[in-house]
C-alpha cells in the first residue's frame, strides 16, 4: 500500500500535521518524511539544517522547549514507540497565543508535525521511544530555554494516567528548573 504526503493545518498557524510518503510491502515499509520539493509545492519552507534523535524511557517528559533567539522550526516524528506531543503558541500577536495542541505520535503510524518558530514543544513518552527532530535552524545552547511542563496558566492536559500517574514522571534537572510561563514572559517577553 502506498500513502502519499498529506498536510493538515491545525488551529495554531504554521503548525501542521503531516502524513509522509509511505510504502508497505512484504518486506516491511519505506518512509520518506521530508522532501524540500514536496513541502515547497505545499507552501511550506523548511530549510533543513540539523537532525537530532532522542531515545526515551516511558514516563519521560521533554518539555516545553524552544530557543529564545534563532528559533528552531522543527519537523518532529516518533520513529518507534508512542509519545503524546504538545505544541504551545508563544507568539504574542497570534490569535492562539498561550494555546496548546496535543498529538499522539506513534512510530508505526508515521505521522509527524511541523512546529513553527515561536512555539514551545515537548512530549510525554507513553512507551519507550525514538523521536527525530529535523530542524530548520541550528541548535544554540546559549538560547536553549523553555517553560515548566505543568505550568498552570498553559494547562496542558498530559495523559499521565497512561504512565501510572504524576509520580512516574521522569524529568531532567534542566526541565525541573524552567520558569513558569508568567515568569518567562516577565523576564524575556513573548515572541
Amino acid at each position: 500500500m502506498i500513502q502519499k504526503f498529506e498536510f493538515k493545518e491545525t488551529k495554531i498557524a504554521g503548525l501542521m500535521e503531516i502524513t509522509p510518503f509511505n510504502a508497505d510491502d512484504v518486506r516491511g515499509s519505506f518512509t520518506k518524511d521530508y522532501s524540500k520539493e514536496v513541502f515547497e509545492q505545499n507552501g511550506i519552507s523548511h530549510d533543513l539544517q540539523e537532525v537530532f534523535y532522542t531515545t526515551s524511557h516511558k514516563g519521560v517528559i521533554r518539555a516545553l522547549h524552544f530557543q529564545r533567539e534563532k528559533q528552531q522550526p522543527k519537523l518532529v516524528r516518533c520513529i518507534t514507540g508512542h509519545v503524546f506531543d504538545v505544541v504551545v503558541d508563544m507568539r504574542k500577536d497570534s490569535p492562539t497565543f498561550k494555546e496548546w495542541v496535543g498529538f499522539d505520535l506513534i512510530g508505526d503510524r508515521q505521522k509527524e508535525i511541523l512546529v513553527p518558530a515561536g512555539c514551545a514543544h515537548g512530549y510525554l513518552v507513553l512507551e519507550p521511544s525514538v523521536v527525530s527532530y529535523k530542524c530548520a535552524e541550528k541548535f544554540y545552547g546559549e538560547y536553549d530555554d523553555g517553560i515548566l511542563w505543568n505550568d498552570e496558566e498553559i494547562g496542558v492536559e498530559w495523559p499521565l494516567d497512561k504512565i501510572g500517574g504524576a509520580d512516574k514522571v521522569i524529568l531532567a534537572d534542566k526541565d525541573k528548573n524552567l520558569l513558569s510561563f508568567r515568569d518567562f514572559v516577565e523576564k524575556y517577553g513573548a515572541f
